[in-house]
């Protein structure tokens, strides 16, 4: 008699995952178990295997690389430290909190983007150095146009330093620079700013 081995020579398989093949909730499971201490091998596991579903999410809802990127950074270190604070009660729907948080991530940031919009607009007339004379008033929307243009933490730290009035130690504090690279990106954002009126004032 043949053994069913040799009967079936694809016999099934049975269902016992590997330590590294263990899915999210698993994971999730022995990043809790382990806290206080770190299990760095299941945390960078998870992150593995939640990272693109987030990217994924943010490319398609806030339709920018970098701010996907961002996103995707922002709630798996929030994820990493509810883990270990054993805050998520369901570890069997961790892949629904990921997304519940990154869902309200990124609302929370076109929140921050319609505020940063409102800003511009009101973006005081004096921003840029007067070192010499303009011969017509800045042209506020212009100002706002060119604004919007800058990359974000030239943008932010314009904003900060001009609108809210704060020195570069403060601006520094909030968006965890040195108050020297703070200074060098101002520098930079207003060279661009000079350069973007310089050159819409010379086209219309």
């Amino acid at each position: 008699m043949f053994s069913q081995q040799a009967a079936n020579p694809y016999p099934l398989r049975m269902s016992v995952p590997a330590p590294d093949a263990d899915d999210d909730a698993a994971l999730a499971r022995r990043i809790i178990a382990c806290a206080p201490e770190r299990d760095a091998a299941a945390e960078a596991e998870l992150c593995r295997r939640l990272g693109p579903r987030i990217r994924l999410y943010g490319l398609k809802h806030l339709r920018n690389a970098a701010a996907a990127a961002d996103l995707m950074q922002d709630v798996l270190v929030m994820l990493l430290q509810k883990l270990r604070e054993g805050a998520v009660r369901e570890p069997e729907r961790v892949a629904s909190f990921v997304l519940g948080a990154a869902r309200q991530m990124a609302v929370d940031g076109r929140r921050g983007d319609r505020r940063r919009v409102r800003i511009l607009e009101a973006f005081p007339l004096d921003l840029l150095p007067q070192d010499e004379e303009a011969s017509d008033p800045l042209d506020t929307q212009r100002l706002g146009s060119c604004l919007a243009a800058l990359p974000e933490r030239e943008r932010a730290v314009l904003v900060m330093t001009f609108y809210d009035d704060r020195s570069a130690d403060a601006v520094a504090s909030e968006l965890g620079l040195s108050a020297g690279n703070v200074r060098v990106i101002r520098h930079r954002g207003l060279e661009r700013l000079r350069g973007c009126m310089e050159t819409q004032g010379g086209t219309t």
